[in-house]
């Protein structure tokens, strides 16, 4: 019973509920972050959007909230540190989000 009313109370919670639509999985901005990197500096590969877009909500974050903010400097700062070395970058994209990745599968395809 007291679980329940805990329960309650937390989600409950203006503090709590302002919050929820507006979150930000740490996730997303990755891959935001790699995505922009591909489009950008990955030649002859090219990201699937609409497949990032699904990649995306399945993670709980809006599209939008990627693009502005805080999220927005988050991500640059990933795509900033990809293209450290871009030739590795590239080939562990492939390996963890081409069409046969080990991460996300078809997250990046052929250019």
């Amino acid at each position: 019973m007291r679980r329940a009313a805990l329960l309650l109370a937390l989600t409950s919670s203006p503090v709590l509920a302002a919050e929820t639509p507006n979150a930000v999985s740490n996730d997303a901005v990755k891959l935001s972050g790699l995505v922009r990197f591909v489009a950008e500096s990955c030649p002859g590969a090219k990201p699937d959007y609409a497949r990032f877009r699904k990649v995306v909500q399945r993670l709980g974050t809006d599209l939008a909230a990627l693009s502005h903010g805080e999220a927005l400097i988050r991500s640059a700062t990933y795509t900033h540190a990809y293209q450290k070395d871009p030739e590795a970058s590239c080939r562990q994209a492939q390996e963890r989000f081409g069409p046969n990745g080990t991460v996300v599968p078809g997250l990046i395809g052929p250019g």
